[in-house]
């Protein structure tokens, strides 16, 4: 009869395995709330930038109409969105502290 080799196969251990995934999970840990922290901040700073853009262009009415703008008269005159003017709201909704140039 042949001999028969028992032939060694080198792979990962069920031990080995939990410690990747442990170090994985522990990454995801510290990573995650990172990444929550980043998303406020860009939607901060996007919030920021629509109030630029509703006074920029509440000026824009003003100097054209000769009136005084609001967040309606700007949304029937189709300077702003609907979702712009919501954004505007929200904004100032969140800081209260900081003053407002356009009325509802």
């Amino acid at each position: 009869m042949k001999k028969l080799r028992k032939i060694s196969v080198r792979a990962f251990t069920l031990i080995e395995m939990l410690v990747v995934l442990l170090i994985i999970s522990i990454l995801l840990l510290l990573f995650v709330p990172n990444l929550t922290k980043q998303k406020d901040k860009v939607k901060d700073t996007g919030g920021s930038a629509v109030i630029k853009v509703v006074e920029s262009q509440a000026e824009l009415y003003e100097l054209n109409k000769a009136g005084s703008a609001t967040l309606s008269k700007l949304v029937e005159s189709g300077d702003i969105t609907k979702e712009q003017a919501k954004s505007y709201n929200d904004y100032y909704a969140k800081h209260p502290g900081q003053a407002r140039h356009v009325a509802n």
